[in-house]
């Protein structure tokens, strides 16, 4: 498959709104719109080769989900293993038991649903989960699991077909999207049904440009792009999303793959070797700006400005390079030094997500590390009191902590019942420490 430049520059202008859209600038309500954009790209690339492999009769099912393996773990196991420190080191229980389970459905690409059951996208608490953004590779990586078994079948029965398949399979999907905005907001966010038609938009491109010479077309690339930046800045948390708001990107996106080509305004400026180094290291961008941002404000939350914000983002383009360097193309390319073996690759990568889950287990059934935090973060007076609650009303008072438990709780009410349960027990011979009067204010 021949390169493209404006590609990887189109790639940057995916993953650059995004950061700053969470980030906080309100100037990109709309920039999660560059997931939408990333999967039309990867339909677009994927389905190329996967096309490509099968015509010239040498496609392997092996091979492709080694390729998966190097591309996508390499780099999202790093940044999970940084991320633990800081999680030990900044969460409080309950905290830290929702990241150990976030760190289970991130590596068995089931974090969607894990999301979708626990979160809101744009609330306040998602912007506190360090692995939020991974439901976009879940919803990807669960595409890829079926998509290649899809077109083997269809292959034997030529490209109209195939093509048919694919476009009714879109329809659907899209259908299904529009449905869900309104009735189901959060399982038509993260789940796969609703998300399908981006990907195959991409597709789509793939199946219109397969052996064909694409020609450029100014207006045609003006247009895609300027659907997508109208997405980006018009666009908020208020847009009813994946719906038919998201053709506008996503057709915008394809457009500017089919006919923004060199020689294009569109074509030139993706190309520019700034908005390319970008779009390379895009994918490590994207993994590491969230665990950035979500660890600050968990930990320095009252601290954080738009200054701080951007330089958080600056920094994640400067530790996206470092594990593009270092991490992604090691593994990806063997020219760069690693002549890794097909069978090391998927041994290791069963090793290390062997490893993750059990340490995410572990964090899930302990509670967050429950009884490490009061012995080791509280006073003896403060352990001893939360332990006799707990004990005396069956209310886990962690439940509605929201900082280090320094007389904060995200639920006054609860947490006065829980005292008053506590003072009129009956197995309670002492009186509520002194810390509790702190507490109730």
């Amino acid at each position: 498959m021949r390169y493209r430049a404006e590609i990887d520059g189109l790639r940057a202008v995916a993953v650059v709104p995004v950061i700053f859209f969470h980030a906080g600038f309100s100037l990109f309500n709309g920039g999660y719109v560059g997931v939408d954009v990333f999967f039309v790209i990867s339909g677009y690339l994927i389905t190329s080769i996967i096309m490509d492999d099968l015509d010239k009769g040498r496609f392997s099912l092996l091979r492709f989900y080694e390729r998966r393996a190097r591309r996508i773990l390499p780099a999202l196991t790093f940044v999970m293993l940084v991320s633990l420190p800081f999680a030990w080191a900044l969460m409080i229980p309950p905290q830290l038991k929702a990241f150990a389970n976030s760190i289970i459905a991130t590596n068995l690409f089931s974090s969607n649903f894990l999301f979708w059951q626990e979160s809101n996208y744009f609330g306040a608490a998602a912007e506190e989960k360090p692995l939020l953004h991974t439901w976009s590779l879940a919803v990807e990586e669960q595409y890829y699991l079926f998509f290649p078994l899809l077109l083997i079948v269809l292959w034997r029965f030529g490209f109209k077909p195939m093509l048919y398949v694919l476009l009714t399979i879109t329809v659907a999907s899209l259908a299904l999207s529009e449905w869900g905005a309104r009735d189901f907001p959060e399982a038509n966010f993260f789940l796969a049904p609703t998300r399908v038609w981006e990907l195959l938009f991409g597709s789509i491109c793939a199946f219109i440009a397969f052996k064909r010479e694409l020609k450029p077309n100014q207006w045609l690339s003006l247009a895609g792009l300027a659907l997508i930046i109208m997405a980006i800045f018009v666009y908020d948390e208020s847009t009813p999303f994946p719906s038919l708001y998201a053709v506008a990107p996503v057709l915008g996106t394809s457009l500017i793959i089919l006919y923004g080509l060199k020689g294009t305004i569109v074509g030139n400026l993706l190309a520019h070797r700034v908005l390319v180094g970008l779009g390379l290291i895009s994918y490590s961008a994207y993994l590491w700006h969230q665990p950035i941002f979500a660890f600050a404000r968990i930990g320095y939350g009252e601290f954080l400005n738009d200054g701080v914000m951007l330089f958080l983002s600056v920094t994640s383009l400067g530790l996206a390079y470092f594990s593009w360097r270092f991490v992604e193309l090691p593994f990806r390319h063997t020219k760069h030094s690693l002549a890794l073996s097909r069978g090391f690759v998927f041994k290791a990568a069963a090793g290390v997500t062997t490893l993750l889950v059990v340490v995410g287990y572990l964090g899930f059934a302990t509670d967050g590390f429950k009884e490490n935090y009061l012995n080791n973060r509280l006073t003896v007076a403060e352990a001893k009191t939360i332990r006799l609650v707990d004990k005396a009303t069956g209310i886990n008072l962690y439940d509605y902590m929201v900082d280090d438990g320094k007389c904060k709780f995200s639920d006054l009410t609860v947490t006065k019942q829980a005292v008053s349960r506590f003072e009129n027990c009956a197995e309670n011979t002492t009186r509520p420490s002194l810390y509790w009067a702190t507490v109730m204010g």
